[in-house]
């Protein structure tokens, strides 16, 4: 067995493993020819060092390990080892276990994992300004050797940036970069490994700068000199022209405003930026006139509105350009004397009063005829008329200033040579006030005063109006009866009132209201002066003052009534009753009337049957007497019955009233047979004669029951059907006789 061990230990030991094994002394060595007890024997066992195992081995001789080893993917390996007897594969002793580190090398170059970078940084920027830093890693051991030891370095990019060799730190390397020459910049930055000596590995990434803009740059017109022109009838508002001064920095840096230096051209024009902020926009800001100046010449300033003080040495930061507008002739329309005229004319005078006079002129030829007019709907009543030529204004009507105070006219001005040329002007008229209106009370006054009221007691106050203007002619003063006799006092207050007063005598109560006069004059000229008349009641009144009746016969009536209005009442309750019993009457004699018209004029009634006949021989189905006319046949000898459809040329006689005191009934009756009767009335043919038919019409019956015939049965001779009118003209040509022929 111990020669087992030996081998196995001279096996492992010519493969490089580094490790021993602690032999055990046996119990009994130092005890042989020795008496003492007995020594027990101590068990062997191994122990393991570290060793090592270079990586990527491919020497003549194998190794154990069975394969190459990567530092990068595994640094070390933990191995459990075990001494077992060969012959019976038994463990000798306990496993242990040993631990292998692979050695690295420098295998892994230099890597970028954020690459590519993106930077930004502003233009003119000084020296060493941070750009952007970039970080590399090697996979190697850094704890080994220099393999993992990086140094940075600029490839492509220099001389306008540099990098820290440790830190990776971009920066700028010269100063005042300019955005407006060269905005971007490629710049290669490599990273070595083995501290950046020969035989090292490297990597290299790229980082894009972007210089961003900052305001390092005036604007600048183009040119000195801008020449525009507009026409004099442009109004303002109107677009001139378009001046652009030109930045070449960048959104808010390149905002510019714009300003007029001159005070002439401030004065006829205005310039203003645009929605973007970098066109100066120059209008019309008040109306130009080609007859009185015909040219502006101005200077424009173009500014930056956003100024970094950093930068003030690049300045100054605005530009003066020079503008010249030319101002066109074009037709104009005729210009009056005054922008709106005021007019005054007073009230009440004639017709064809003057009120005064507008002018206006050509421009363009002060000599052109102007015709003037006044717009319809500007004078609807009509009230003033202008002179064509002169454009002088008259009264048409009386003006009353009461009625309408102000009148405006539009007043319109046209040259004759060109009617296209028109304008129009406000004039306003006013009318100015006369002392035409008497003074008059505010309102009506019908008052009352109280039995009891002591002598010299307020009444009311009366109140006056004049509707002229204020001034003398609206100062009223009011006069009441003077005398010992006088009932009432009216004071005037000198301010268009009165005090209506009770005297030191009062008015005895009556049932009438007194009646008190009062005479109004004004101050005007002429005076204009009015009598008015004021009621006031004597009445019985409650202790609050109140009201309580205006009548001295209520303190006698027990039940609080007057006798007036007892009276009042049986007079209403009289007159109701007698309207009862007329009503009563009137109507019993309408029920009376229509019984007797419905017992006498049979042919009104209305007959319905449903049976039908056998035409005109058929007089079994009903009555046929209902529907005749009952004086239908005329009297033998009578002639041709009257015409219905044609104008009589003699009026039929009027029957005489019946004599004596003639039914009411009858006397309708008769009337309605006149009307049946008298072919005079029109319409000829009516509704009159519905109840029948026969003699009513001017073709007779056309029904063979109850024709007239003559004695013998012989038929008389025939009305000629040319006699019934243009209505039968063609009935006439198919059946009439015809007459024979002449012999």
């Amino acid at each position: 067995m111990w020669g087992l061990v030996r081998l196995l230990l001279a096996w492992l030991g010519g493969w490089g493993c580094m490790g021993r094994l602690a032999a055990p002394v046996p119990a009994w060595a130092g005890s042989r020819g020795h008496s003492g007890p007995a020594l027990l024997r101590t068990r062997r066992s191994w122990v393991w060092n570290q060793f090592f195992v270079i990586e990527e081995y491919s020497g003549p001789e194998p190794v154990l390990i069975g394969k190459s080893l990567d530092r990068e993917e595994k640094a070390q390996y933990v191995l459990l080892a075990q001494a077992v007897d060969r012959a019976s594969n038994r463990p000798l002793e306990p496993p242990s276990e040993f631990i292998i580190k692979v050695q690295d090398i420098n295998d892994n170059p230099p890597v970028f994992p954020l690459g590519p970078y993106h930077a930004t940084v502003p233009e003119m920027s000084n020296v060493g300004t941070s750009v952007i830093q970039v970080t590399a890693h090697d996979a190697d051991d850094p704890s080994y050797g220099n393999s993992a030891k990086l140094v940075y370095t600029v490839l492509d990019g220099l001389p306008f940036f540099s990098v820290d060799p440790q830190t990776g730190v971009v920066r700028t390397a010269i100063p005042n970069m300019d955005r407006e020459t060269q905005e971007e910049f490629l710049v290669v930055i490599q990273a070595k490994d083995m501290g950046g000596h020969m035989g090292g590995l490297s990597g290299s990434t790229t980082v894009t700068v972007t210089l961003s803009d900052v305001n390092d740059n005036p604007p600048k017109f183009p040119q000195s000199l801008y020449q525009f022109s507009v026409v004099e009838t442009a109004g303002p508002g109107t677009l001139v022209g378009r001046l652009k001064a030109q930045d070449p920095d960048l959104g808010d840096n390149a905002l510019m405003a714009y300003s007029i230096l001159d005070g002439e051209g401030s004065e006829a024009f205005s310039i203003s930026t645009d929605s973007q902020g970098q066109d100066g926009l120059l209008t019309v800001r008040k109306p130009l006139d080609f007859e009185t100046r015909r040219s502006y010449t101005f200077r424009v300033e173009a500014t930056n509105t956003l100024i970094d003080p950093a930068y003030l040495r690049r300045g100054p930061f605005k530009d003066v350009a020079s503008v010249r507008v030319a101002v066109q002739d074009a037709p104009e329309p005729p210009a009056f004397t005054q922008a709106t005229y005021h007019l005054m004319v007073p009230e009440n005078k004639a017709p064809g009063t003057l009120v005064g006079q507008i002018s206006a002129s050509d421009l363009d030829s002060p000599a052109s005829p102007i015709r003037y007019s006044i717009l319809p709907y500007s004078d609807p009543e009509r009230g003033f008329s202008i002179e064509p030529e002169d454009g002088t204004i008259r009264t048409a009507v009386l003006l009353d200033r009461e009625a309408r105070v102000w009148h405006n006219l539009t007043v319109l001005a046209t040259e004759l040579d060109s009617s296209a040329q028109s304008s129009r002007v406000q004039v306003a008229i006013q009318t100015l006030d006369e002392n035409d209106n008497a003074p008059q009370l505010a309102e009506p006054y019908d008052i009352f005063v109280c039995d009891s009221a002591a002598p010299g007691q307020l009444i009311q106050v009366i109140r006056t109006l004049d509707r002229d203007e204020a001034g003398n002619s609206s100062q009223v003063s009011l006069q009441g009866p003077v005398g010992p006799d006088a009932n009432f006092t009216v004071r005037d207050n000198r301010d268009g009132s009165a005090s209506l007063l009770l005297p030191s005598r009062p008015a005895p109560p009556r049932q009438a209201p007194y009646l008190v006069p009062i005479e109004l004059w004004d101050w005007g000229q002429p005076a204009l002066s009015s009598t008015a008349t004021v009621t006031v009641s004597v009445c019985r009144c409650r202790p609050d003052g109140s009201m309580a009746s205006c009548w001295p016969e209520a303190q006698l009536s027990p039940t609080g009534l007057s006798t007036g209005a007892l009276l009042a009442i049986v007079t209403c309750m009289g007159t109701l009753l007698a309207l009862v019993v007329l009503f009563v009457a009137l109507r019993r004699q309408k029920q009376e009337a229509l019984m007797v018209l419905e017992e006498e004029d049979v042919r009104e009634n209305i007959i319905t049957y449903d049976d039908e006949g056998g035409g005109e021989e058929d007089t079994e189905a009903f009555d046929i007497t209902a529907l005749q006319n009952p004086d239908g046949a005329a009297p033998a000898g009578a002639g041709p019955p009257a015409r219905r459809d044609v104008l009589p040329r003699t009026r039929a006689p009027r029957q005489p009233r019946p004599p004596g005191a003639a039914d009411v009934v009858q006397l309708l009756a008769l009337r309605l047979r006149e009307a049946d009767e008298d072919p005079s009335v029109p319409p000829y043919d009516s509704v009159q004669v519905y109840g029948y038919e026969g003699r009513g019409s001017s073709c007779g019956s056309l029904s063979s029951l109850g024709s007239g015939s003559e004695a013998g049965g012989v038929p008389g001779p025939a009305e000629p059907l040319d006699d019934w009118g243009p209505l039968f003209r063609t009935l006439a040509e198919l059946y009439g006789a015809k007459e024979p022929p002449a012999p």
